[in-house]
Protein backbone atom coordinates (compact mmCIF):
# COMPACT_ATOMS: atom_id res chain seq x y z
CA UNK A 1 0.00 0.00 0.00
CA UNK A 2 0.89 3.36 -1.19
CA UNK A 3 2.40 6.31 1.59
CA UNK A 4 -0.76 8.15 -0.33
CA UNK A 5 -3.19 5.53 0.08
CA UNK A 6 -2.37 5.07 3.64
CA UNK A 7 -3.16 8.79 4.65
CA UNK A 8 -6.30 8.92 2.56
CA UNK A 9 -7.36 6.16 4.70
CA UNK A 10 -6.56 7.07 8.47
CA UNK A 11 -7.19 10.72 7.24
CA UNK A 12 -10.47 13.32 7.76
CA UNK A 13 -11.78 14.58 4.30
CA UNK A 14 -11.20 18.45 4.38
CA UNK A 15 -14.81 19.12 4.15
CA UNK A 16 -16.12 17.34 7.36
CA UNK A 17 -13.42 20.07 9.18
CA UNK A 18 -15.75 22.70 7.12
CA UNK A 19 -18.80 21.11 8.23
CA UNK A 20 -17.70 20.81 12.08
CA UNK A 21 -16.84 24.76 11.96
CA UNK A 22 -20.45 25.58 10.74
CA UNK A 23 -21.89 23.16 13.27
CA UNK A 24 -20.29 24.61 15.65
CA UNK A 25 -20.91 28.39 14.50
CA UNK A 26 -25.00 27.51 14.54
CA UNK A 27 -24.60 26.01 18.28
CA UNK A 28 -22.81 28.99 19.48
CA UNK A 29 -25.94 31.12 17.22
CA UNK A 30 -28.56 29.42 19.46
CA UNK A 31 -27.27 29.48 22.30
CA UNK A 32 -27.03 33.36 21.94
CA UNK A 33 -30.76 33.17 21.12
CA UNK A 34 -31.62 31.24 24.07
CA UNK A 35 -29.48 33.58 26.26
CA UNK A 36 -31.14 36.62 24.69
CA UNK A 37 -34.79 35.60 25.49
CA UNK A 38 -33.41 35.08 29.27
CA UNK A 39 -32.57 38.87 29.67
CA UNK A 40 -34.87 40.67 31.73
CA UNK A 41 -33.14 44.14 32.36
CA UNK A 42 -33.30 46.81 29.50
CA UNK A 43 -29.90 48.39 30.51
CA UNK A 44 -28.01 45.07 29.97
CA UNK A 45 -30.35 43.88 27.01
CA UNK A 46 -28.85 47.18 25.15
CA UNK A 47 -25.61 47.04 26.20
CA UNK A 48 -25.36 43.60 24.98
CA UNK A 49 -27.61 45.19 21.69
CA UNK A 50 -24.45 47.81 20.81
CA UNK A 51 -21.73 45.63 22.01
CA UNK A 52 -22.75 43.14 18.53
CA UNK A 53 -23.39 46.05 16.39
CA UNK A 54 -19.74 47.35 17.31
CA UNK A 55 -18.58 43.74 16.39
CA UNK A 56 -20.47 43.04 13.27
CA UNK A 57 -19.25 46.58 12.06
CA UNK A 58 -22.76 48.40 12.38
CA UNK A 59 -20.88 51.84 12.86
CA UNK A 60 -18.07 51.65 10.49
CA UNK A 61 -20.29 50.33 7.83
CA UNK A 62 -21.57 53.78 6.41
CA UNK A 63 -18.33 55.24 6.90
CA UNK A 64 -16.66 53.19 3.82
CA UNK A 65 -19.16 53.65 0.86
CA UNK A 66 -16.40 56.04 -0.45
CA UNK A 67 -12.71 55.83 -1.28
CA UNK A 68 -10.56 58.11 0.99
CA UNK A 69 -11.38 60.30 3.44
CA UNK A 70 -14.72 61.42 1.89
CA UNK A 71 -17.29 60.28 4.97
CA UNK A 72 -21.22 60.71 4.02
CA UNK A 73 -22.62 63.81 5.86
CA UNK A 74 -25.29 61.65 7.44
CA UNK A 75 -23.20 58.39 8.52
CA UNK A 76 -22.31 60.09 11.93
CA UNK A 77 -26.23 61.58 12.55
CA UNK A 78 -27.12 57.95 11.90
CA UNK A 79 -25.13 56.57 14.55
CA UNK A 80 -26.11 58.88 17.37
CA UNK A 81 -29.87 58.81 16.21
CA UNK A 82 -29.69 55.15 18.34
CA UNK A 83 -26.72 55.68 20.68
CA UNK A 84 -25.56 57.55 23.82
CA UNK A 85 -28.89 59.39 25.42
CA UNK A 86 -30.29 58.57 21.83
CA UNK A 87 -31.02 55.14 22.78
CA UNK A 88 -34.87 54.00 22.28
CA UNK A 89 -36.32 53.29 24.86
CA UNK A 90 -37.66 49.49 25.29
CA UNK A 91 -35.40 48.64 23.02
CA UNK A 92 -37.00 44.77 23.83
CA UNK A 93 -40.28 45.69 22.81
CA UNK A 94 -39.23 46.77 19.47
CA UNK A 95 -38.61 50.21 20.52
CA UNK A 96 -41.13 53.12 20.60
CA UNK A 97 -42.64 53.40 17.24
CA UNK A 98 -41.57 57.38 17.07
CA UNK A 99 -40.05 59.10 13.82
CA UNK A 100 -37.07 60.36 16.11
CA UNK A 101 -35.21 59.32 18.46
CA UNK A 102 -37.09 59.40 22.23
CA UNK A 103 -33.74 58.92 24.32
CA UNK A 104 -33.19 56.31 27.34
CA UNK A 105 -34.58 58.18 30.12
CA UNK A 106 -37.91 58.25 30.62
CA UNK A 107 -37.66 62.23 30.36
CA UNK A 108 -36.72 62.38 27.08
CA UNK A 109 -39.19 61.29 25.21
CA UNK A 110 -40.97 62.57 22.17
CA UNK A 111 -44.10 63.95 22.93
CA UNK A 112 -44.63 66.22 19.74
CA UNK A 113 -45.51 63.63 17.28
CA UNK A 114 -47.75 64.01 13.83
CA UNK A 115 -47.13 65.24 10.85
CA UNK A 116 -48.68 68.56 9.28
CA UNK A 117 -51.65 68.22 6.54
CA UNK A 118 -53.22 70.58 4.52
CA UNK A 119 -56.37 70.86 5.83
CA UNK A 120 -56.94 73.95 8.39
CA UNK A 121 -56.52 77.87 7.86
CA UNK A 122 -54.28 81.03 8.25
CA UNK A 123 -55.63 84.20 10.51
CA UNK A 124 -53.49 87.47 9.52
CA UNK A 125 -53.21 89.99 11.87
CA UNK A 126 -52.30 93.65 12.40
CA UNK A 127 -48.78 94.76 13.84
CA UNK A 128 -48.98 94.58 17.25
CA UNK A 129 -52.69 93.21 17.88
CA UNK A 130 -53.73 90.18 19.33
CA UNK A 131 -57.41 90.30 19.59
CA UNK A 132 -59.81 88.36 17.15
CA UNK A 133 -61.93 90.76 14.49
CA UNK A 134 -65.12 89.60 12.13
CA UNK A 135 -62.80 88.79 9.50
CA UNK A 136 -60.73 85.92 11.92
CA UNK A 137 -64.19 84.39 13.27
CA UNK A 138 -65.70 83.90 9.79
CA UNK A 139 -62.69 82.00 8.99
CA UNK A 140 -62.67 80.06 12.01
CA UNK A 141 -66.64 79.36 11.30
CA UNK A 142 -66.15 78.48 7.59
CA UNK A 143 -62.91 75.54 8.84
CA UNK A 144 -65.19 74.38 11.52
CA UNK A 145 -66.78 71.94 9.60
CA UNK A 146 -63.22 70.79 8.40
CA UNK A 147 -61.59 70.42 12.00
CA UNK A 148 -64.58 69.61 14.10
CA UNK A 149 -65.84 65.90 14.70
CA UNK A 150 -62.27 64.28 13.70
CA UNK A 151 -60.14 62.60 16.02
CA UNK A 152 -56.95 64.19 14.76
CA UNK A 153 -55.30 66.53 17.38
CA UNK A 154 -54.71 70.26 16.54
CA UNK A 155 -52.17 72.45 16.22
CA UNK A 156 -52.38 76.40 16.38
CA UNK A 157 -49.14 78.16 15.73
CA UNK A 158 -48.11 81.94 16.87
CA UNK A 159 -45.90 84.00 14.28
CA UNK A 160 -45.08 87.46 14.62
CA UNK A 161 -43.18 90.19 12.46
CA UNK A 162 -39.35 91.07 12.74
CA UNK A 163 -40.56 94.29 14.00
CA UNK A 164 -40.17 94.91 17.84
CA UNK A 165 -43.30 94.01 19.64
CA UNK A 166 -45.24 96.68 21.28
CA UNK A 167 -44.91 97.91 24.97
CA UNK A 168 -47.65 95.81 25.92
CA UNK A 169 -45.97 92.75 25.39
CA UNK A 170 -42.44 91.77 26.68
CA UNK A 171 -41.68 90.15 22.96
CA UNK A 172 -42.50 88.73 19.88
CA UNK A 173 -42.52 85.73 21.65
CA UNK A 174 -45.37 86.94 23.88
CA UNK A 175 -47.20 88.20 21.31
CA UNK A 176 -47.31 85.16 18.97
CA UNK A 177 -48.44 83.02 22.24
CA UNK A 178 -51.34 85.72 23.12
CA UNK A 179 -52.54 85.25 19.62
CA UNK A 180 -52.47 81.64 20.07
CA UNK A 181 -54.20 82.06 23.41
CA UNK A 182 -57.16 83.96 21.76
CA UNK A 183 -57.46 81.08 18.57
CA UNK A 184 -57.86 78.15 21.14
CA UNK A 185 -60.16 80.04 23.31
CA UNK A 186 -62.48 80.41 20.51
CA UNK A 187 -62.12 77.36 18.97
CA UNK A 188 -63.16 76.23 22.63
CA UNK A 189 -66.14 78.41 22.13
CA UNK A 190 -66.74 76.61 19.42
CA UNK A 191 -66.64 73.17 21.31
CA UNK A 192 -63.54 71.88 20.41
CA UNK A 193 -61.91 69.48 22.75
CA UNK A 194 -59.02 71.39 24.47
CA UNK A 195 -57.15 68.02 24.69
CA UNK A 196 -56.80 68.13 20.97
CA UNK A 197 -55.75 71.28 20.78
CA UNK A 198 -51.57 72.45 21.43
CA UNK A 199 -49.82 76.15 21.26
CA UNK A 200 -46.56 76.36 19.64
CA UNK A 201 -44.94 79.28 19.09
CA UNK A 202 -42.42 80.48 16.14
CA UNK A 203 -42.20 84.04 16.89
CA UNK A 204 -40.35 86.06 14.15
CA UNK A 205 -38.35 83.03 13.22
CA UNK A 206 -40.72 81.63 10.40
CA UNK A 207 -41.55 84.85 8.23
CA UNK A 208 -43.35 84.31 5.27
CA UNK A 209 -40.81 86.64 3.76
CA UNK A 210 -37.53 88.45 4.91
CA UNK A 211 -37.87 91.16 2.18
CA UNK A 212 -38.70 94.39 4.10
CA UNK A 213 -39.93 95.56 0.49
CA UNK A 214 -42.46 92.48 -0.04
CA UNK A 215 -45.96 92.20 -0.56
CA UNK A 216 -46.39 89.76 1.23
CA UNK A 217 -44.73 91.25 4.75
CA UNK A 218 -48.12 91.89 6.45
CA UNK A 219 -48.42 88.00 6.14
CA UNK A 220 -45.70 87.41 8.88
CA UNK A 221 -48.57 88.21 11.17
CA UNK A 222 -50.60 84.98 11.43
CA UNK A 223 -51.38 82.18 13.17
CA UNK A 224 -51.83 78.99 11.59
CA UNK A 225 -54.12 76.14 12.50
CA UNK A 226 -53.76 73.04 10.72
CA UNK A 227 -54.87 69.61 11.43
CA UNK A 228 -51.75 67.31 12.91
CA UNK A 229 -51.67 63.52 11.23
CA UNK A 230 -51.88 62.18 15.01
CA UNK A 231 -54.56 60.93 16.87
CA UNK A 232 -55.81 62.76 20.28
CA UNK A 233 -56.71 59.36 21.90
CA UNK A 234 -52.94 58.22 21.24
CA UNK A 235 -51.23 60.40 23.80
CA UNK A 236 -53.92 60.43 26.15
CA UNK A 237 -53.39 56.51 26.24
CA UNK A 238 -49.71 56.86 26.19
CA UNK A 239 -50.12 58.61 29.26
CA UNK A 240 -52.72 56.31 30.74
CA UNK A 241 -49.89 53.49 30.18
CA UNK A 242 -46.92 55.47 31.79
CA UNK A 243 -49.01 56.22 35.23
CA UNK A 244 -49.39 52.35 35.69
Amino acid sequence: MSAEEEDGAGGIPEWVVTFGDMMSLLLTFFIMLVSLSEIKQEEMFQAMVESMRQQFGHDSSTASLSPGNIRPRTAQMARLSSMGRAMRANIMQGGNKVEAPVGDEFKVRSIRQGDRTNVGTVLTFEPHKSELTTEHLKALARVQSKLGGKPQRIEVRGHTSRRPADDKYRDNWDLAYERCRAVTAELHKMEFDLKRIRISVAGEHEPVTADAQSRLLHKNDRVEIFLLDELAESLRKDNQRKRK
